[in-house]
């Protein structure tokens, strides 16, 4: 396949492919359009738009929080709102934010990295974001009814049931959280069936980028770990609007049932929110270290560890509900042992830049304040891993403290760490230096002077969750500067993300592959075309832009795989699943409203289900099996011929 295409196309004729190629993988125009759209690209970046707009709500939340916190007696939120803000803050981190955004990541640059023109179901793309999108609303619209939920993020019961939250605040958390989990479900099938199926010829298993392994774990993980929640929440909402007794031990049911459903998820999620992250350090160290990744195998191994181990800890958060010693005894050990693969992906990183010439530039300032963070939050994971010390510090403030510690330390900088990378790919223009380094360190020392001092209010006594607390314990100055900090810390973020929007429309434009990195998105040209690649690259190397200099050029003309678009139908690539030998054309669906219409659908059967409405919850239910059976009766193409020529002797099946 390295000689797949050698010969090149005239002037006239490669521009007059370009063109139709644009012309059949553009959105269409206006506002049907932007509704209408299916596109990675367009699907991806709304994603990311919406976690950051996410992260300003529930950060605004924290801000008000941290405010009646930061003096003891303080009255900025009574008792029942302080409960829906904490509630609502630590739903929207986990739920809204933390994982949708590096699905939204991962949607917008896998195929760019595979060498894909898009995500083999481009449909379920678009659908997964606006389920994403409504559920974020149905949560919030329970503050506009007066109904928000206070149960807290991982909503116990039997606090939650309809005994003691006789409310819809809990339904709206329920049903919203739901809806937002099917997205995450949608997106982790289809970056499976891509990683696996859709990558560049050539680019056999041992090549992939490493953030594809970190984003397939990912997935796998979540197609495992999200099903215990969704049923558990179901299980919740029919034992509310029947009198079902699942979780009700009056009746025979078990409320440690809901924790371990609850768990079975929670604990999975926090390596669902650091994996993505740590495949975001291993491209990014390996391009400023200006050489391949030390220890490829090893990292990767280390990441399939990982997501194997994460679903043995679940009862890691359980160990103050009474369960037997020896089950204690294991799942401390199995908390503990998580930490050695972490540890070999943290040694691969440093042994990387030890090795190579490192260029400090701002994705890489970024990582620098991951190291330090991540590697403390990590030491006090294992503190709490001890059953002795857990039963302590549970539910204080050192938990709070250890909590923001991994997913901040974990999660936010490599994030923007990311987004300062991937930034001038997708605007194709360089952030402000000045700006970026200032919030850069605005963050950092906001973050560490805001939760630092919260290891010792918690080892003193104050525990989370208490909207107030006695003055004699002696925490208030320390309070204070948690306080303030904070502040520091949101007006940094707000900084970067101001930086990022301004970057677009006002940044020094950039010339291609700024950073001189060796992955395969950086072949592609500025403003990206939204059929990423005129002809299919065909790779030979983990990194193959330091291994074949022309292969950029090759990608944008159109004499190559794929690049006539004689069919006047959107068509990507499917490799065999090891060894990246091409095996078939697959061709995608184009603009639809299908996926706007579904997701409408679910929306008003769940809205019908919170007004107890439960008829016209059934007659909606039909409507949206209509729905589905007319996305299904169109998908693939009908007339498509059983083979075509997918490039200079290269003859392949329509999938």
């Amino acid at each position: 396949m390295s000689e797949a295409r050698m010969d090149t196309l005239p002037p006239g004729e490669n521009s007059r492919r370009l063109a139709a190629l644009a012309r059949i993988w553009n959105n269409a125009p206006g506002w049907r359009g932007q509704l209408t759209a299916v596109n990675h690209g367009t699907v991806g970046l709304r994603f990311i738009a919406t976690g950051f707009a996410f992260l300003l709500a529930g950060g605004a939340l924290a801000m008000f929080i941290r405010l009646q916190l930061a003096w003891p007696g303080n009255q900025v939120l009574d008792p029942e709102r302080y409960a829906q803000f904490v509630t609502l803050h630590g739903t929207t981190m986990m739920f809204l934010f933390a994982v949708p955004i590096m699905e939204g990541f991962a949607m917008y640059l896998l195929p760019k990295m595979l060498g894909a023109r898009d995500l083999p179901f481009p449909r379920l793309g678009a659908f997964g974001y606006w389920c994403y999108l409504f559920g974020g609303l149905f949560l919030y619209s329970g503050l506009l009814f007066g109904e928000a939920p206070d149960g807290g993020w991982f909503m116990y019961v039997p606090l939650t049931d309809a005994t003691h939250s006789p409310g819809r605040g809990v339904d709206f958390w329920l049903i919203g959280v739901t809806f937002a989990e099917i997205a995450a479900v949608t997106a982790a099938v289809e970056l499976i069936v891509a990683i696996l199926l859709c990558r560049a010829p050539g680019m056999d298993i041992r090549r992939m980028p490493l953030f594809a392994w970190a984003m397939l774990v990912t997935a796998f993980m979540i197609a495992f770990g999200f099903p215990p929640l969704i049923l558990g929440s179901i299980l919740l909402e029919i034992q509310r609007a029947f009198g079902f007794v699942f979780f009700d031990v009056a009746r025979g049911g078990d409320p440690l049932l809901w924790q371990h459903l609850f768990w079975l998820f929670g604990h999975p999620e926090v390596y669902i929110i650091f994996l993505p992250a740590a495949g975001v350090v291993s491209m990014v160290v390996a391009t400023f270290a200006r050489r391949p990744i030390a220890g490829y195998l090893w990292i990767v191994l280390a990441l399939v560890t990982t997501g194997f181990l994460s679903f043995g800890l679940w009862v890691h958060h359980m160990f103050a509900v009474g369960i037997p010693l020896l089950a204690l005894a294991f799942f401390s050990a199995a908390s503990m042992a998580v930490a050695i693969p972490t540890g070999i992906q943290v040694f691969a990183w440093l042994a990387t830049l030890w090795a190579g010439r490192p260029w400090l530039r701002v994705p890489m300032l970024y990582l620098v304040g991951f190291f330090i963070t991540f590697v403390g939050g990590g030491l006090t994971g294992v503190m709490v891993a001890l059953v002795p010390f857990d039963w302590q510090v549970h539910d204080t403030h050192f938990v709070v403290a250890h909590l923001h510690y991994v997913l901040i330390g974990g999660l936010m900088f490599p994030m923007f760490a990311g987004l300062y990378y991937w930034l001038p790919l997708a605007s194709g223009r360089m952030p402000s230096e000045s700006l970026s380094r200032t919030a850069f360190w605005m963050v950092f020392v906001g973050f560490h002077l805001a939760f630092l001092p919260m290891h010792l209010t918690g080892l003193l006594g104050m525990t989370r969750r208490a909207y107030s607390y006695p003055e004699q314990l002696g925490v208030h100055w320390l309070n204070l500067l948690s306080t303030a900090a904070s502040f520091v810390l949101a007006a940094g973020t707000v900084a970067i993300l101001i930086d990022a929007a301004l970057c677009f429309r006002h940044g020094r434009p950039g010339r291609r592959n700024p950073w001189r990195a060796g992955t395969l998105e950086w072949a592609l040209p500025h403003p990206v075309p939204a059929y990423n690649f005129a002809s299919l690259p065909v790779v030979a190397d983990r990194y193959p832009l330091w291994q074949d200099r022309g292969l950029a050029a090759r990608t944008a003309d159109a004499a190559g795989l794929l690049g006539d678009p004689a069919s006047g139908r959107r068509e990507s690539m499917g490799t065999s699943i090891l060894g990246g030998v091409p095996e078939q054309v697959i061709r995608l669906p184009g603009s639809s409203w299908q996926p706007l219409l579904a997701a409408l659908a679910i929306a008003a059967l769940l809205a019908c289900f919170i007004a107890r409405l439960y008829l016209g919850s059934v007659l909606v239910l039909v409507v949206l099996l209509g729905q589905f059976c007319a996305w299904a009766w169109t998908t693939g193409d009908r007339h498509a011929p059983a083979r075509v020529q997918a490039g200079p002797r290269l003859g392949l099946p329509v999938q």
